[in-house]
Formats: C-alpha cells, structure tokens, sequence
C-alpha cells in the first residue's frame, strides 16, 4: 500500500521526536558544528544558495525575525522565516513566502535530509545521526535552496557561536538584548552569554545592534573590534520613552529619508526596541541591493505575525479578556510586567503559569506573581516540565495565591471561572512556550 503524504508526514515528525533534544543527547551535539556542515556538504551546501540575516540574543530575536521578514514580504522579496520552537506545531518553525512549509513539502525535506544523514552514518562520516534541531535546521535550508528563496531570516535556537544555524556566513548579523537563560550551557553571566551570541559577528561583516547591559556591550563592542566588523546602531529608530510612544498607538519615525508610521500588533514597550533592530536591518538590506522603500517597511511592520507575545483576544460574552505571552527568563517576565502596566492598570489579572525545570522560576514569580489576584500553577504536555509542586515551592516567596491545575485545560477552565466575565478581569498565561502553546489549541478548539 503506498505511503500518503499525510502518512509520511506524520511519520516524519514521529522520527524526528525520538532524535532528541541535542542539548540533552549523550554525546552532547549542540558543541561541534563540524558534523552540521559534513551533513550539508552531502546534500549540495544548501545554505550557501541564498543570503541570510542570522539573529541571535536571549529575548526578543524572534519578534526581530518575524517584523524583518514581513518588511522583506512587503517590499516583494520571496523571503524565507526559520524560527524556533513552535508554539503549536513544527511546520511553523519553515516560512516561505507568508506559508508554513506544506506537510508534503515537511516530509519530502526529511526524507531527503534523513536519506543523506543515514548514508553519512554507513560510510563512517558522521559517527551518529544528526538531532531534532540538527536534522531541522537542514530541512529549513534545503527547502528554501529548493523554492528558490532570495533571502533568509534565521534566528538562532540557542546561543549563537555553536548554534547550527551558525554554519550559514550571514549577509548581516543581528543581536537582540542579551541576559541571564541557559546558563547550564552558555555560562553563569552576561559576558559569558554575551560571547556566546557575539559568535555570528563574522570578520568584515556588518553587525545591527542597540545599546544594552554594560557586560554585554563590552563584549559585542571588543568583537566587532577584533573582527573588523562595521556596527549599525538601531538607536535612530527606537523611540524616546514614552506613553505617546506606544506600540498600539504607533509612533513616527525617519527611515530612509522619509517618516514613516510604526503601528505594530507587537503589544509592549519592550518591542520598541526589536522593531527598530528590524527597521534598521531592513535599511543595512535596502544598501545590499534588496530594495526597500519607507512605505513597505511601514507596511510590512503593521502586517508582522507572531502569536503568543502579548497576544490579546478580546472579552467574549461569557469569557474574560485573556492575554498569551511567553515569558520564560526574568528579562522576559520584566518585559511582561511593564506591558500589563501599561495597558492593565487597575484591571484584576488572574495568572496561569508554566515552565521548564531547568528555569529560574523563583525569580520569574517574584517579578509576576505580585500583580495577580491569584495564580493558577500548571504544567505542560512535556517531560521537561517542572511540576505544580515545584513551581509552589520555588515560587513561595512571591506573597501570591497559588492554585494548583494538572494540565493547562483546567488551568485555563479556573481561569476563566476566577475572572468571571467582568470587564475589569482579565487572564495572563504566560511562563514556557509549551504552556502558551497549548493554551492556543485549547482556544482554537473552544471556537
């Protein structure tokens, strides 16, 4: 019987589950990036047959990487997105042209990158098959080779100088802010996590950043030097801080000559800051001979697509307003807090909260709980979960209300029962992308 297109992807992603996290395989493949290139090298150097820009930072690189390539859509390019993770599912994760990869399109990627990878292993040139992000990224990479893609916004999964992403040489690199997250594996401070993100700066490359912590700027500033790379500060277009300044109100700008609108659907202050990356990243492009006029990079920034960062869907007849944002490090439950300030002064917020074990839950609860009328404490679908009993206890110094859920349909079920539909109440979910995740199926199921 012959193997559907639908079958083959369900298979696809079946095998690529049971490959594992590279961070978490023994031997560890996140820190050799020369099996990475031994795996494109067999499949034709797809990289190499399209230029990128490679994003790399702690927060904000994917709304960064999501605006930038709505700019490049706007302005008519056939522009490619890989992202990661996925909130729902993994075909989000490969963009083209505005679509997700196909599952036919997904499937016949991995078998093409699978077949390679199985034939490297036979012939003693990788000594074991690639990982779940791996095998991705050469997915990502050959299928945009394939579909003839003119340029590709990549953002890095973690770190940035052993990231498989790192084996492509960007057009431009691009660095978002940088703070304290995995620090089991990228160091115990800024300017070891710093180093790690400065890792895409390329010698004679050029390199969009803004100002950010002191540690952090040392480091970018010393390796720009070292490399003879040329910096492009995005400060010009980053908005004075301010309440006129708002992302839903929008705010003008000079680029490229003229003053353009920015009006993003990228709710929060701290977005300012990742528009104007992208802004400047699309100016640096419109020099490199992708043209970009002001009105497509305005056009292009109202039209960004990024669900689950500050994400709102509006009060319903029975159902409170709710808010999804991924918050999984300090800097972004800071980031959260100062949104929900601006735009939930006065408003009961009811919290529901997830995360992985490996975070610092105690430190993101201090800086979220407190604004809660109570806390709805669940877990994901995921063996990294932490479970509600550790974020209890991790998060007992908060001084909140901690209710327990076991899964994040029931977490939102008290939710939404606490809030009531009074126009006053409204429901975070927040902490891992898997709790966000979840919570949107859930929604989009309840339709």
């Amino acid at each position: 019987m012959p193997v559907t297109a639908k079958s083959a992807y369900d298979v696809a992603v079946s095998e690529l589950l049971t490959l594992g996290h590279e961070l978490h395989a023994t031997p560890s493949h996140k820190f050799d990036l020369a099996h990475m290139r031994v795996l494109l090298a067999a499949l034709g150097d797809p990289e190499r047959r399209f230029p990128s820009v490679l994003i790399a930072g702690t927060n904000g690189k994917g709304s960064t990487a999501a605006t930038l390539y709505a700019i490049l859509l706007a302005a008519g390019h056939r522009a490619a997105l890989y992202t990661s993770p996925h909130l729902m599912r993994v075909n989000e994760r490969i963009q083209f042209c505005g679509d997700e990869i196909s599952e036919p399109e997904f499937a016949e990627m991995y078998a093409r990158v699978d077949d390679a990878a199985r034939g490297l292993i036979r012939s003693g040139a990788l000594p074991w098959h690639p990982s779940f992000f791996e095998m991705l990224t050469a997915m990502a990479f050959e299928y945009f080779a394939s579909a003839g893609a003119e340029i590709a916004v990549l953002e890095v999964g973690m770190g940035g100088r052993l990231d498989a992403t790192n084996v492509v040489e960007p057009a431009l690199s691009v660095i978002t802010d940088i703070s304290l997250d995995h620090q089991n594996f990228l160091g115990n401070t800024v300017t070891e996590i710093a180093r790690e993100k400065a890792g895409i700066i390329r010698r004679n490359g050029v390199v969009v950043t803004l100002s950010q912590h002191p540690q952090a700027n040392d480091v970018i500033g010393n390796t720009i030097m070292e490399r003879g790379a040329r910096a492009v500060n995005a400060v010009a277009y980053v908005p004075m801080e301010s309440r006129d300044a708002s992302l839903d109100a929008g705010y003008p700008l000079e680029a490229l000559g003229q003053t353009i609108h920015v009006r993003s659907p990228l709710l929060g202050p701290h977005q300012r800051r990742n528009v104007g990356l992208a802004i400047a990243a699309a100016v640096e492009l419109n020099q490199h001979g992708f043209k970009i006029s002001p009105q497509q990079i305005e056009q292009g920034i109202g039209q960004t697509r990024w669900p689950g960062r500050f994400q709102v869907i509006p009060a319903g007849a029975d159902a409170p307003e709710i808010v999804l944002d991924v918050a999984h490090n300090p800097a972004g439950a800071w980031a959260l807090r100062a949104a929900l300030s601006q735009h939930y002064e006065g408003r009961q917020i009811f919290i529901v909260f997830g995360a992985m074990r490996d975070k610092a839950i105690a430190e993101i609860a201090e800086v979220l709980f407190p604004l809660a009328e109570k806390v709805i404490a669940t877990r994901a679908e995921t063996p990294r979960a932490a479970s509600v009993g550790q974020i209890q206890h991790a998060a007992a110094r908060a001084g909140a209300e901690i209710i327990s859920a076991e899964s994040v349909s029931a977490a939102l079920h008290s939710a939404r029962s606490l809030a009531g539909n009074a126009n006053k109440a409204v429901v975070v979910i927040t902490g891992s992308i898997y709790i966000v995740g979840e919570a949107l199926r859930e929604l989009q199921a309840a339709k």
